[in-house]
């Protein structure tokens, strides 16, 4: 192939699959996206654009004064600390430019040879404590990326940080060449990766301008189908990225109307293990591990492969399962049909954008409940639960008899107030009464002066379909489903976090049906109503025109619990809250002495069950992703 470095003849690893320009019938749904992409509040207001550059040139101040003070702590010179430097690189949807209200910006410090990440969590983060404009800053050391999470006038901020092997880091330092990354450590390797990363994308697309306006579109179509998380086996906003990328590619000409049709249209064909890549992966010359899955068994483990093209070429969706890449793939083909409507003028771009059905859509659902007594301990404690979600759900995938497991995209966040030991117990457990849900601070001083207590909660999600039962199969009596032994796994790897405090956090999972469910998870949409009571069936009427008495019950058959908080399947024997799970304080009540996790759950439930491949279809490659989707299958589809 010829070509210049400033010209290429093609972007990406394939030629493409159309030069056309759009047709006047693209431009005006392109037009029709935009639209309704301001109407959805996709596009952040001016004055706040304004704020982030304000806020993002006094925190360049703050971390000069960090530099300089890690370096007098060095025992450098004043004139060496004063002209160490220390440079801010934002990256993310911020440095993409598709951002929107509230989004928080990802901002990358780069710091000279002498200062380590200590000192980023010890001395940067008690400069942003004493800062007027911070109002919240807290350190996270021990993620995979380690974190700083600020609040600054309004505009959330996640930092990391990377050294280099520079004595000074000038202001028009570049990130793009390779051998910046010499004898750096893993942390500070992948700290620059999403620095590198978001640029590279930007260099590698035809039309930036486009690239922009179908990335936001197919990023609010993420976020309303809950399908952007990567902490919960999703793909997050990098991947996303990678993938609009790759399709603005192949279609180098089109408007952000085409790109994003082509989009549904390409991934949902997509044959997954096969690697999405913007550009050959190259070895390098550094020797740092680089994705190959021809050398690395923990690289052929991927199912969704999705590439980064800086150096040192990195897997963005390793957190993805069996159970999310189904999701993810309905999501996919429900795009799809949604955009071929649209194009044929029988649908609106709305209905791509709709809100999920997750809180609709199971009978069962597993709650993860987090809880703290302390605030700032919450916010860590309920990250490190978070972070293990996905081994649970690996776990549930092996258990027989479920059908799907189905990972919500976040938690949800609560705050109780208590006036005594058992109200503690209850809500460690989940049993939250509409007493203490409604109950103010205030009240609970007032009626407990002494023995009132906050509580912060985070509780996650995981939807469960049940496996019908076949037909064809010998019936050996009600089937069950036994999931006790994952949840305590998890619950007890859960409890080994190095900074897990028995004291004042506690960790319990249990099964409620979909009725229970509290109104908080529909957030604000009001709980949907059932349409009318479902018909009765076998019931006749006699010859006088009167329905059959009802039959008593024995005196010695016990009542169906009417108790609305109760979530025990009314076919079983009503099972103590305490042995749903344990609680973590000592102060609550101790359980029960009985099985440690979750009771089984009755498998009779109402439509299909669809059974998700466990096993992958193919090895991955580790350059190209030509012979997965050829232009042939999209024009068949098409």
């Amino acid at each position: 192939m010829n070509q210049t470095l400033d010209q290429p003849e093609y972007y990406g690893v394939t030629p493409p699959i159309s030069r056309d320009p759009p047709s006047a019938q693209e431009v005006t749904q392109a037009a029709d996206l935009m639209k309704e992409l301001r109407a959805q509040g996709s596009f952040e207001p001016e004055e706040d654009s304004r704020k982030r550059e304000a806020v993002l040139g006094h925190v360049s101040k703050l971390v000069k004064e960090f530099i300089y003070q890690a370096c007098i702590r060095r025992n450098l010179s004043e004139a060496a600390a004063r002209g160490a430097g220390g440079k801010i690189f934002t990256f993310g949807s911020y440095r993409l430019g598709v951002h929107g209200p509230g989004s928080d910006i990802d901002t990358l410090i780069v710091a000279p040879k002498h200062v380590d990440r200590q000192d980023f969590i010890e001395i940067f983060h008690s400069i942003l404590q004493n800062d007027s404009w911070v109002t919240e800053a807290t350190a996270v050391p021990d993620a995979y990326v380690p974190i700083i999470v600020a609040e600054i006038k309004g505009v959330p901020i996640d930092f990391t940080f990377a050294r280099l092997a520079l004595s000074v880091i000038p202001d028009d330092l570049e990130l793009k060449d390779d051998s910046l990354l010499k004898n750096l450590d893993d942390k500070c390797v992948r700290s620059l990766n999403g620095s590198r990363c978001t640029d590279d994308i930007l260099r590698l697309v035809p039309n930036v301008h486009v690239f922009r306006d179908a990335l936001r579109a197919i990023k609010l179509w993420a976020q309303r189908r809950a399908v952007y998380s990567n902490v919960n086996g999703y793909l997050g906003g990098v991947a996303w990225a990678l993938l609009v990328a790759r399709v603005c590619q192949l279609y180098p000409n089109g408007n952000a109307a085409t790109i994003v049709r082509r989009f549904f249209l390409i991934m949902s064909l997509w044959k997954w293990p096969q690697p999405v890549i913007l550009r050959k992966i190259e070895d390098g010359h550094l020797s740092m591990r680089v994705w190959n899955p021809k050398l690395y068994p923990s690289d052929r483990m991927h199912k969704m492969p999705i590439i980064t093209p800086a150096y040192p070429s990195m897997c963005s969706t390793h957190n993805v399962m069996n159970c999310t890449l189904e999701v993810m793939k309905e999501e996919l083909l429900r795009g799809k049909e949604i955009t071929t409507k649209i194009t044929n003028g029988e649908a609106q771009w709305a209905e791509l954008f709709e809100k999920h059905n997750f809180f609709t859509k199971y009978h069962y659902y597993l709650q993860v409940i987090a809880s703290c007594c302390d605030k700032a301990e919450q916010s860590k404690w309920s990250g490190a639960v978070e972070s293990k979600i996905r081994q649970l759900v690996s776990k549930l995938e092996t258990v027989d008899n479920l059908a799907r497991i189905h990972p919500f995209v976040k938690g949800f966040d609560n705050t109780y107030y208590t006036i005594n030991m058992q109200e503690h117990g209850d809500i460690v457990l989940g049993n939250i009464s509409s007493t203490v849900a409604s109950r103010t601070e205030e009240e609970a001083k007032a009626q407990a002066p002494e023995d009132s207590q906050a509580i912060y909660t985070t509780t996650y999600y995981i939807g469960l379909e049940i496996a019908r039962l076949d037909p064809a199969a010998a019936s050996t009596g009600p089937r069950k489903l036994d999931i006790s032994a994952p949840t305590s796994e998890f619950m007890k790897m859960a409890r080994s976090w190095e900074s897990y405090q028995n004291e004042i956090m506690g960790i319990a999972v249990r099964h409620i049906r979909n009725s229970a469910l509290p109104d908080s998870v529909f957030e604000g949409a009001g709980r949907p109503v059932k349409s009318g009571k479902r018909r009765k069936v076998g019931k006749v009427q006699d010859d006088s025109g009167e329905a059959p008495a009802k039959r008593k019950r024995p005196s010695g058959e016990p009542e169906t619990p009417e108790d609305p908080k109760s979530l025990v399947p009314t076919v079983l024997k009503e099972i103590a809250s305490s042995e749903f799970a344990k609680p973590g304080p000592p102060r609550t009540p101790q359980p029960q002495d009985g099985p440690n996790g979750v009771p089984a759950i009755p498998t009779a439930l109402d439509g299909p069950a669809q059974v998700f491949n466990r096993t992958s279809a193919q090895l991955p490659t580790q350059n190209g992703d030509s012979h997965s989707v050829t232009p042939a299958e999209i024009a068949q589809a098409s």
